[in-house]
């Protein structure tokens, strides 16, 4: 009996591993090219499945609105956020924090016009300024005395200035970078400095509470093999 009761337990633990080594997860994902893209071969798409892969899951990525991507992970119906920056725990309670950056996201106002803006956020005031609904760090930052537009991609985005509907966008340095090199926004540039250096961070709905840790070990393995840096020369780099 008792060598049936092990051989039971062994059993059910190959199962459980088996189970879990094939589970997929449905992360939403904001980002634009070079960090995501529909063939899912940007830099944070294939950052996030090679971590997935070394945790033994597989990756569905879609792509929501910043807000309603927010949303649907914190009422388990997708089940995580690719890239967030720290804190969103606190205003959606069902997420969880993957406790290692997947990346350092550098946020730019984008512009025809020559500003200067090394007073900060605070120097937006004086322009017309439009950014993604749902993008948390600018909703808090930019004054709320500016004249603000909210879209809901990057394409309606820089439509605007290059439509001259706003003076300046706030956008992520390596999509703006993309963005700009379209004909219709060859006067458009990066303007210096960057208004915010955040780490950004993966999110899981609780019920993947475990899994969380798993994935940052992931993360942090490729960091010291190289395999990180080396995906970062590849992609972003020729955007320089």
């Amino acid at each position: 009996m008792k060598k049936q009761a092990y051989s039971i337990l062994f059993l059910w633990i190959l199962v459980s591993q088996l189970v879990h080594a094939s589970q997929t997860l449905v992360i939403n994902t904001t980002g634009e090219s070079p960090l995501n893209t529909s063939e899912h071969t940007g830099f944070l798409d294939l950052v996030a499945a090679e971590a997935f892969r070394r945790s033994g899951l597989k990756l569905e990525t879609v792509m929501l609105p910043a807000e309603r991507g927010l949303m649907n992970v914190n009422l388990g119906i997708e089940d995580g956020e690719m890239s967030r920056i720290a804190g969103l725990e606190k205003v959606y309670p069902n997420l969880i924090r993957v406790p290692e950056t997947i990346m350092d996201w550098e946020f730019y106002a984008f512009s025809e016009l020559k500003i200067d803006l090394n007073g900060g956020w605070s120097d937006l005031a004086n322009y017309s300024v439009a950014f993604i609904n749902g993008w948390k760090i600018l909703e808090r930052n930019v004054p709320a005395e500016t004249e603000i537009t909210k879209v809901k991609n990057p394409e309606q985005l820089f439509y605007l200035l290059a439509r001259k509907r706003t003076q300046v966008v706030i956008y992520e340095r390596w999509a703006g970078l993309r963005q700009i090199k379209q004909p219709q926004l060859k006067a458009v540039r990066l303007i210096q400095p960057a208004l915010s250096k955040r780490k950004m961070y993966m999110y899981l709905h609780k019920k993947h509470r475990v899994l969380a840790i798993k994935i940052a070990e992931a993360l942090k393995s490729m960091k010291r093999d190289g395999t990180y840096d080396k995906l970062e020369e590849q992609i972003l780099e020729p955007f320089k």
